[in-house]
């Protein structure tokens, strides 16, 4: 009995120590929010520009989420597929990247956005 605990034990050790380290989670509201009201905030809020022209709301995680008139841009796990890191990253023609008509996020920013989408784009 005490040798198949002591096995069951290296087994459980061994397992543990092929583990990659986890990520640190990017956090929306101290990582992210930050970002999108410093870049974004001030169009796309109610009677902003942007606002005006794509329906996309800025001010707080349930109105990223929701997108645009033309449907969601943040698809929880798929940043290449999320219209919003897209336009940020400049992966869109010049004329639509985002913000627009400022300068462009840092690329330490553009990297936390993805993954923060890539993490599941969680409200924490």
């Amino acid at each position: 009995m005490k040798k198949i605990i002591t096995l069951t034990m290296m087994m459980a050790f061994i397992t543990g120590c092929n583990q990659a380290p986890q990520e640190p989670q990017i956090s929306f509201s101290n990582d992210v929010m930050p970002l999108i009201t410093k870049n974004c905030t001030e169009c796309h809020t109610s009677g902003g520009d942007g606002a005006n022209a794509s329906g996309f709301i800025t001010t707080d995680y349930d109105a990223i989420m929701k997108g645009t008139k033309y449907g969601p841009v943040v698809i929880p796990g798929n940043s290449v597929a999320s219209t919003f890191y897209r336009l940020i990253a400049g992966l869109v023609d010049p004329s639509i990247q985002m913000p627009h008509g400022k300068e462009a996020m840092s690329a330490a920013d553009i990297a936390k956005v993805e993954k923060w989408i890539e993490q599941g784009a969680k409200n924490n």
